[in-house]
């Protein structure tokens, strides 16, 4: 027997057609094409590990795969056996449901030197401790001792963030890096902290503050350089050359000469907010080809197609896609519905279909998280959802532009129903329902108003 069919043999458990148990199925299958417990097959091995009676595929000698896992991470954690941090780690790693995955991983010596450093205090097993480390290897680890309770959640934006403003910081000349400092410390940084300490997501918030910040950074790096000037002598024609010569995203200095105005600093410049002139919008055959192609095609893989169809369908943003939790599904005997604002929307098929096959196979569920995970696209690691970032990478690679897709879907969607009710189906402000309302076509409100004054 090779090797890969062994591994399915001593991997597959359920009812025995033969004697109706539950357990390891490593026998040839029936008539019927099942698989047969060891003893209706007639193996004469004994598959129980010696330690802990469960029958699995032996690892070491006669111990399973994680009695055998269990070992090792003790020998490398060391300290005390019966220490609560020690004996909560290992348990967090053991709960995987593929211990297999926990033997290639902790082969890295990145790993080895963490769980280490962990065993002998080196590393504390706190938010601090595991900062101190910084790559991957400890955010994966922080977000399973999370996951099981052995570490309080925290928002993984905000140390991001601190760490970020000074390393931005690092270099710049005094005449920038000081109002710079003041603006990412007193303004962005002190907002942020607010908005986490009140349990509010923080990637939207930190992009956006990144953006202002380095834009700003760019901006007084340049006054210095070309003009000898610093944030407090800038000039109306300063700015107003900065903007009319680059791209758009210049105008995030807004904020910065606001805050300016206000702490006397510079009262001389004015920017005003900037509007687009465009918005970007696919045509209406482009989005049903998109709707075909996710539906029917095999470009992608299947959370990403499902994924694809809720902004193309339903106008979601990705962001909002990836935090939804499989709770907002309803499969009943009248049909799907999904629940994406006020109340719940009906899931036409074949999009149906394809939910129930996405929610009966979903991703990443075998990892240290284990098969309970809330969300409708489950992370690598444990108890998080996929990054936005991830998908939004995936679906432009396949050539959907996103905002475009966006953009579309609403403006087909409000054309189709009153704007109010569209914003809450959809989890949209009134406002932002009725502003894509007037750009597809005559506002609802006013195509009522003149069916009541025609003759």
């Amino acid at each position: 027997m090779c090797f890969t069919c062994y591994y399915d043999a001593v991997h597959t458990r359920g009812t025995c057609p033969e004697c109706l148990q539950d357990r390891l199925l490593p026998g040839p299958r029936n008539a019927d094409g099942q698989p047969t417990c060891a003893t209706c097959a007639q193996i004469p091995y004994d598959f129980h590990c010696e330690r802990c009676d469960v029958e699995a595929g032996h690892h070491r000698g006669r111990l399973c795969a994680r009695c055998a896992l269990r070992d090792d991470l003790h020998g490398l954690l060391g300290g005390p056996p019966g220490s609560p941090a020690r004996v909560g780690l290992v348990d967090s790693l053991c709960a995987s449901e593929r211990p297999e995955s926990i033997f290639v991983w902790k082969r890295s010596p990145k790993v080895q030197a963490l769980l280490g450093g962990l065993g002998d205090g080196t590393v504390p097993m706190t938010h601090e401790g595991l900062d101190s480390v910084d790559n991957k290897q400890a955010e994966h680890l922080r977000a399973l001792l999370q996951h099981h309770g052995h570490l309080p959640p925290r928002d993984p934006y905000l140390p991001r963030f601190e760490r970020w403003i000074d390393a931005k910081l690092d270099g710049l000349p005094d005449e920038v890096r000081q109002p710079v400092q003041h603006f990412a410390t007193w303004h962005h940084l002190r907002r942020i902290r607010a908005k986490a300490a009140a349990g509010a997501s923080m990637r939207g918030p930190v992009h956006s503050a990144k953006q202002e910040i380095t834009e700003t950074v760019k901006f007084l790096v340049w006054l210095h350089e070309s003009y000898q000037r610093t944030a407090a002598t800038c000039t109306q024609q300063d700015v107003d050359e900065w903007l009319a010569t680059g791209p758009t995203t210049r105008s995030a200095i807004r904020t910065f000469f606001v805050l300016a105005k206000k702490s006397r600093l510079n009262t001389k410049v004015t920017i005003q907010h900037r509007a687009a002139k465009t918005s970007r919008s696919l045509s209406q055959d482009q989005r049903l080809a998109w709707i075909h192609e996710l539906l029917t095609g095999t470009s992608e893989s299947l959370p990403y197609r499902i994924a694809g169809m809720l902004l193309l369908l339903y106008a979601q943003p990705l962001v909002r896609v990836v935090e939804l939790q499989t709770s907002v599904i309803d499969d009943g005997d009248e049909g799907m519905t999904i629940t994406l604002g006020k109340h719940a929307t009906d899931v036409p098929e074949p999009f149906a279909s394809l939910l129930r096959e996405h929610l009966a196979a979903r991703p990443n569920l075998r990892t240290g998280a284990g098969p309970d995970s809330p969300w409708l696209f489950p992370s690598i690691r444990a108890g998080r959802h996929l990054h936005p970032n991830t998908v939004m990478d995936r679906l432009r690679d396949l050539g959907v532009n996103l905002l475009g897709a966006r953009n579309r879907a609403i403006g087909e969607l409000v054309l189709e129903c009153p704007p109010s009710l569209v914003a809450d189906a959809l989890g949209y402000s009134a406002q932002v329902a009725f502003l894509h309302a007037s750009k597809a076509a005559e506002p609802w409100a006013r195509y009522a108003g003149r069916r009541l004054s025609a003759p």
